[in-house]
């Protein structure tokens, strides 16, 4: 499994995620906390993580195509719920 991890600074990490994970609900499996979520698509696995200064974002995929294109859907969702901040910063690290 390949997997990269961005820890994005927001003040706004919790609202973000749970909107985030309400909208994917509809189609996907998704298990959501006050501050944790994570999603399940058929070839990847997103866990979102708010804390007070950021929100940490782990994708994981199959293979590295899978994860590069997931990394991209996670990150311009999450900008679409963000719009007063977007683009947001990710800085995408393997591990």
């Amino acid at each position: 499994m390949a997997h990269e991890t961005a820890r994005v600074p927001t003040t706004s990490g919790a609202r973000y995620l749970q909107q985030l994970c309400k909208h994917w609900s509809h189609t996907l499996d998704v298990e959501l906390s006050e501050t944790e979520g994570i999603v399940r698509f058929p070839a990847a696995v997103a866990t979102m993580t708010a804390d007070p200064e950021a929100l940490t974002v782990t994708v994981e995929a199959e293979d590295d195509g899978t994860l590069q294109r997931m990394k991209g859907v996670v990150g311009s969702h999450l900008d679409r719920f963000a719009f007063r901040e977007a683009p947001l910063p990710f800085e995408w690290k393997a591990g």
